[in-house]
């Protein structure tokens, strides 16, 4: 397993938590666990820890620093913003900070949980140490124990052979979900209204009473453990399980943390994929994205009005994210510029329905619409960049007559749109009588621009471009006389008619339907 950086840690709790002032050596510098400074102790040796500077204050912690850099520390954390930048700086110590009325203990727990992550493979990461948990204080207390996450899904369960369960206990082990009821839900009511374990009765005749303790870190509910209670458990049973849900929420968080930490990774490296910047091979194989493919793109619609529009894309990231699981299992999102994309495998033929779906999920949740565009399906993951390319244009062209679409159902408008893109970077390319054709019209209040497209629409046919243009023929007719006398444009060559209609559709945006 890799080990965690500097940088990794400030990945899963920098922002308000956790503040870096300075890493002289790099956010690269490895992490090797969070310790409690002891004022009556000397520092030890410790190569890559990071140091809580409990009982000093962050103005005087150059000391302390020095320190750090003697024991081989990677670096210093104090309470406050006031710490000794330029001392860490000069003995190459990284110095960070808490707020100032942050707990010791539990920034401690905290920073244990996160330095303890490492990327998962997969979503079970941390389940391992769980379990081994639930046995160790299923023999501790003498009742088979499981550990849930808040709601009410089991996520552990001890295995110590001859320890009584009853049909409750193996119905959740089944379908590793508790099974709700009435009786149920008063007892998590109670269960999460307490700081000590509860004792809480059978539920019905053939069931066993149960001895439960929230798990909690910060305040914040990360789930319970249960034991059953047999009559005969342990003197110490309440003791050991409060000891037990404290060890539950480090897991708890550690794996938290360690998800986080590999979903970051996995947005970043998708986020080069789709660049273009990443080694295409070693990152599909890292993403789990193999064979054809396709990139999507969600995005709230630019008419919408939401409050806070940061917030609202990240939901909606997170909505994308969940149905894409639902199907492909692992996936791989991510959000870019108010952007969500996502990577969809297959040759395709569900794309449009699951796009569609998400899109009908995402508004309903967000109270917003949301538009989809999907890119060309590519053979591999070195096309997701030329995929990623379509999505964007294709996106350009939705609105709330066309909410999701496809580049090869709009293939005629996204081929435009390129050109556009093309012409407007090529100074030759946008030169030329179009100009004088879109001035004159501003200055003289005439429609010589959209009379020329409705013409080029038409197939230079007189008749139909003065339908497109409710206009008798004749008016038609004058109106382009009028226009070549004027702009000195030369009609009856076909190479300048072309490059007027293509100039016209694309850099000036007109369409027959511009009014």
């Amino acid at each position: 397993m890799d080990t965690c950086t500097l940088g990794d840690l400030l990945d899963v709790v920098g922002g308000p938590a956790l503040r870096l002032h300075t890493a002289p050596a790099g956010r690269a510098v490895p992490v090797t666990e969070a310790v409690l400074y002891d004022g009556h102790t000397p520092l030890a040796r410790q190569p890559g820890a990071l140091l809580l500077a409990v009982g000093v204050r962050a103005a005087e912690a150059g000391p302390l620093v020095r320190a750090a850099a003697e024991a081989e520390l990677t670096g210093v954390v104090v309470r406050g913003a006031d710490g000794p930048v330029e001392e860490a700086r000069a003995h190459g110590v990284a110095l960070l900070s808490v707020a100032e009325d942050a707990a010791w203990h539990q920034v401690h727990l905290l920073l244990a949980s996160a330095v303890g992550a490492r990327p998962a493979a997969s979503s079970d990461t941390g389940l391992g140490d769980l379990f081994a948990l639930a046995d160790a204080i299923a023999a501790a207390t003498g009742g088979a124990t499981a550990v849930e996450d808040p709601r009410q899904r089991i996520l552990a369960y001890s295995t110590v052979p001859g320890q009584p369960v009853d049909e409750d206990r193996r119905q959740g082990i089944l379908g590793l979900q508790v099974p709700a009821s009435a009786e149920n839900t008063e007892q998590y009511r109670r269960l999460f209204a307490a700081d000590r374990p509860v004792r809480l009765p059978a539920l019905s005749g053939s069931d066993l009473p149960r001895l439960a303790m929230p798990v909690r870190a910060g305040g914040e509910t990360l789930g319970s453990v249960w034991v059953v209670d047999t009559g005969a458990l342990a003197p110490d049973a309440e003791d050991t399980l409060a000891q037990g849900a404290s060890t539950a929420a480090l897991l708890l968080l550690r794996a938290r943390a360690a998800r986080e930490l590999a979903r970051h990774r996995n947005s970043d490296l998708l986020r080069r994929l789709l660049d273009g910047t990443a080694d295409a091979p070693a990152a599909a194989e890292r993403l789990g994205v193999t064979g054809p493919a396709r990139v999507a793109a969600f995005v709230l619609d630019s008419a919408a009005s939401v409050p806070d529009a940061e917030r609202t894309a990240l939901r909606l990231l997170d909505v994308v994210r969940l149905q894409c699981e639902a199907r492909y299992g692992r996936h791989a999102c991510v959000l870019l510029d108010g952007v969500v994309y996502a990577v969809l495998p297959g040759p395709g033929e569900r794309h449009r329905g699951l796009a569609e779906d998400i899109v009908a999920r995402a508004g309903q949740a967000l109270r917003a619409p949301v538009r989809a565009a999907l890119g060309e399906v590519v053979p591999d993951a070195e096309g997701l960049a030329d995929s990623r390319a379509d999505a964007d244009l294709v996106l350009r062209l939705l609105d709330a007559d066309l909410p999701v679409a496809a580049v090869d159902e709009v293939r005629a408008r996204v081929t435009l749109l390129r050109l556009a893109d093309v012409m407007s970077r090529q100074r030759e390319l946008g030169a030329g009588a179009w100009r004088r054709v879109l001035a004159y019209d501003a200055g003289h209040g005439t429609e010589y621009a959209r009379t020329l497209v409705c013409w080029f629409d038409a197939g230079c046919d007189m008749a139909g471009a003065a339908r497109l243009l409710a206009v008798h023929p004749n008016t038609c007719r004058y109106r382009l006389r009028q226009l070549q006398q004027h702009t000195g444009i030369d009609l009856d060559d076909p190479d300048e008619r072309l490059v007027l209609w293509l100039q016209l559709r694309t850099l000036a945006g007109l369409t027959a339907a511009t009014p």
